[in-house]
């Protein structure tokens, strides 16, 4: 363990719609286990988690069992529900009691906090040092982080992006207010960005792989250059873990153990039910992540040098007007090592 343009408006329906498939999803998958995690039930638990698409460890354990055998282990079972996406609508969601799982940045994961949470953070990943920073197109005259005033960034409003964003504007000195800031989902930005309608993109490797596999991008500044506390979280329903620890506790021994799998084998871990269609990494791309799989971190319980780093994203998020005040971090943390 470590010691505002026009096209908001689009990324707020395609949120919407998001929200709506998800929740849809997961109302049927908990009226099918006849109300999934109801404490004192009798039967196995079933435990409501985003669909993990083609990629990495959950689509993994997803394909050859191993994660059905570990919660088997303690009487549960999971539902794959909905798709995996961005974190917003998914904590909407577990607010709901649509969904008991859910991963995002601490970033997304304050924004969320600051609106009445039903949940609570139980892992703690490292900040990727390499995956994730200020992505400008090739041939770009964009050299540095002080190029960018004046000109046009994607950012996804609260989150990863808008984190990296005023981050690096910040350590390079760069008044915020200098930048124009264009406030995208990143599922939509990729065409956006490379029909020049904006200058760079904040983002991370789960879309920065393609753009630099592709031969199309570069990093102007990365996570390490950057400064990044921007850690990943899993996130589970409070009510959820309340009735179940022991799931909860089986899922993160599944999901510590097979991360350090995943580090040591990245491409064990790419490609996971087809090496073809969309959904696949092939050629420079594929390359491009395990590279950035092999310099991330592993998934960990929450320590308290993560604590401090969490605050300290979480005083930047309010100093920068992300949110209206400091969000309470601590409250809304789980020890998995105490968790009963």
């Amino acid at each position: 363990m470590r010691p505002t343009t026009p096209l908001a408006a689009l990324a707020a329906l395609a949120a919407v719609a998001a929200l709506s498939t998800l929740t849809a999803c997961g109302s049927g998958s908990a009226a099918a286990e006849g109300g999934a995690g109801a404490k004192g039930g009798k039967g196995t638990v079933t435990i409501r988690i985003p669909d993990p698409g083609n990629a990495g460890v959950l689509a993994r354990g997803k394909k050859d069992g191993s994660l059905d055998r570990a919660l088997a282990a303690v009487g549960a079972k999971v539902a794959w529900t909905g798709s995996a996406g961005p974190f917003a609508p998914a904590a909407q969601a577990m607010n709901a009691d649509q969904l008991d799982i859910a991963t995002g940045s601490i970033t997304s994961g304050i924004t969320s906090l600051s609106q009445s949470p039903g949940f609570a953070f139980f892992t703690a990943t490292d900040p990727d040092p390499v995956g994730e920073g200020i992505l400008v197109r090739e041939g770009s005259d964009i050299a540095s982080v002080r190029d960018l005033v004046g000109r046009k960034v994607a950012v996804n409003k609260g989150g990863t992006g808008e984190y990296l964003l005023l981050k690096a504007l910040a350590k390079a000195g760069v008044p915020a207010d200098k930048v124009e800031r264009v406030y995208l989902r990143p599922d939509q930005t990729a065409a956006v960005f490379n029909a020049g309608q904006v200058d760079a993109w904040a983002v991370w490797s789960t879309y920065a792989v393609a753009e630099i596999g592709a031969g199309k991008a570069r990093f102007v500044a990365d996570g390490t250059a950057i400064g990044s506390d921007n850690y990943s979280l899993n996130a589970v329903r409070s009510g959820f873990a309340k009735d179940h620890p022991e799931v909860v506790k089986a899922l993160y021994a599944y999901l510590h153990d097979n991360s350090a799998k995943e580090k040591k084998d990245p491409a064990a871990y790419l490609n996971v039910f087809t090496d073809a269609g969309p959904t696949a990494v092939n050629g420079k791309a594929k390359e491009v992540q395990i590279s950035f799989t092999a310099k991330a971190g592993t998934v960990d319980p929450i320590g308290p040098e993560d604590i401090r780093r969490f605050e300290t994203v979480a005083r930047f998020y309010a100093d920068q007007k992300v949110t209206p005040n400091k969000v309470d971090i601590a409250g809304h943390l789980l020890d998995i090592e105490k968790l009963s």
